[in-house]
């Protein structure tokens, strides 16, 4: 029978802050790994600050992505706490993810090569922002700042508009994902070998990881991309069109797709034009085919269109607000947004499930120190 909770049994230590870190540790806790996160005294992670809104002293981002963890507090400018902190992870912990600053770690005597020495089947997961090579390796970073650097920002927006942002910390968040990959993979390969190893992610790597699509594209043609709004480059039409009340993306991402959407449309003629008779012609024509078609999308509410859409087999979407999103059908059909067994606010759950069972939201975030009696009081610690 499957468990919705496959990494039950495994203890990491969370050795970070902000969101990178913090996001591939809440992704362990979900699995079922019992998190440690490891604080400052008296002020925590940063991220329990960047607020408003708060809920009992813990800002939304906090809450979000650290929810099933345990949290102790370690001075790290003291020697004995410090040593108790390495004693913790040599004697008890199966993973060791951080994202401080580039060699802080090891300034600290709880780096990778340090720990695993000790204890040669430990994990260690290095989250940094530039990655362990190259000139910029001892600079700091954030994720907006990855977004410019990476040229995701560059693609990203409206032609010839200011650089935008994705909405979502995706720099972070995509790391968090890949260091988890990088976990579990080296989970496996412990099982074969009983050996440890150290895994390395960065933001930057990440940043350039995204740019798939558009460095392929670039080594093809020589052409630097740019920015297409809700649209993407090579194909057309693929984006949000404006209604009566509001915006629906289309996707009618092949001929037979454009076919159906000239019928609902009622304008079959498009089909016949040479300048739209495959998606190459499309694409290079874009501007005089959504000129076309623009209007007559503007002329009825997005409903009207969507039903049109679905009944002919063409995908599409309204582009939805949060308060939208949470009450669509969907979203509570498939649980993926989830009520605390106390008060708090409902939360984002894991997008996956295991047997049909996505794993549940029994806890939420930890207070500063909550656990240091449980975990730091441990009498294994004393031997």
């Amino acid at each position: 029978m499957a468990t919705a909770q496959p990494l039950a049994g495994l203890r990491a230590i969370e050795i970070g802050a902000s969101v990178a870190a913090p996001y591939g540790a809440w992704i362990l806790a979900e699995l079922g790994a019992e998190v440690i996160k490891v604080e400052r005294p008296g002020k925590g992670d940063d991220a329990r600050h960047w607020g408003p809104p708060f809920w009992q002293d813990m800002a939304a981002m906090f809450l979000a992505i650290n929810r099933h963890k345990k949290s102790i507090t370690v001075d790290m400018r003291d020697d004995a706490e410090r040593a108790r902190l390495r004693t913790l992870i040599i004697k008890t912990a199966d993973v060791v993810i951080q994202n401080m600053r580039p060699g802080k770690v090891e300034a600290l005597g709880l780096g990778a090569d340090s720990l695993r020495a000790e204890k040669p089947s430990l994990i260690y997961c290095n989250m940094g922002a530039f990655g362990k090579q190259g000139p910029f390796k001892d600079r700091p970073g954030y994720d907006p700042l990855m977004q410019a650097f990476g040229g995701l920002m560059s693609v990203t927006g409206e032609a010839g508009q200011p650089p935008v942002r994705v909405g979502t910390s995706i720099m972070d968040m995509g790391t968090g994902m890949w260091a988890v990959i990088g976990i579990l993979s080296a989970l496996r390969e412990r099982e074969n070998t009983g050996a440890g190893m150290t895994v390395d992610a960065s933001l930057y790597e990440t940043s350039v990881g995204w740019m798939t699509t558009h460095i392929a594209k670039f080594g093809i043609d020589g052409v630097v991309p740019g920015r297409h709004g809700s649209g993407v480059a090579g194909i057309v039409p693929y984006q949000a069109y404006e209604c009566a009340d509001g915006f629906l993306v289309v996707a009618a991402g092949n001929d037979a797709l454009f076919k159906a959407l000239a019928g609902v449309l009622d304008l079959p003629h498009l089909t016949e034009d040479a300048r739209f008779r495959g998606n190459p012609d499309r694409v290079k024509n874009a501007a005089d085919l959504n000129a076309l078609i623009m209007p007559v999308f503007k002329a009825e509410p997005r409903a009207h269109w969507q039903e049109k859409l679905d009944a002919a087999g063409i995908p599409c979407g309204p582009t939805q607000s949060t308060a939208e999103v949470l009450d669509h059908p969907q979203t509570r059909a498939l649980g993926i947004v989830q009520d605390p067994p106390n008060d708090g606010p409902a939360l984002s759950g894991l997008p996956l499930s295991f047997g049909g069972v996505r794993p549940p939201l029994t806890r939420g975030g930890p207070a500063i120190g909550e656990h240091n009696e449980e975990i730091l009081g441990d009498p294994r610690l004393d031997d």
